[in-house]
């Protein structure tokens, strides 16, 4: 398993959002560097995000959801076009970050 994981519920319908692009980036001085993108499956999740190998650096990091796309493509206007997570790696461990997910509200929390 990747030390990063994500995965997105669509509270509206009690289902995983299938299909929406995430986008990791790395804090660099004032900016982002991005380190990798892919789009979550039919079971809301990105299983390749980072290579198991990869060991983030300590620091700030941040993924961005495309969630406009994604309600869009059901013809569903939403109020947030994406939403920003973002988060500090201190150690080796595992992370989670799941995204609750509807048209007109969003929550997060540090997963297991």
């Amino acid at each position: 398993m990747s030390q990063l994981t994500t995965h997105i519920l669509d509270t509206t319908k009690g289902r995983p959002a299938q299909g929406v692009t995430i986008v990791l980036y790395q804090q660099e001085n004032d900016g982002w560097k991005q380190l990798a993108q892919g789009i979550t499956n039919s079971d809301g999740r990105i299983p390749d995000l980072l290579n198991k190998e990869v060991l983030l650096q300590p620091g700030a990091y941040k993924m961005k959801f495309e969630t406009a796309t994604y309600f869009g493509l059901q013809s569903i206007q939403t109020f947030y076009p994406y939403v920003e997570i973002v988060f500090s790696i201190t150690s080796n461990e595992h992370y989670h970050i799941p995204l609750l997910l509807n048209p007109y509200g969003y929550s997060t929390y540090r997963g297991s």
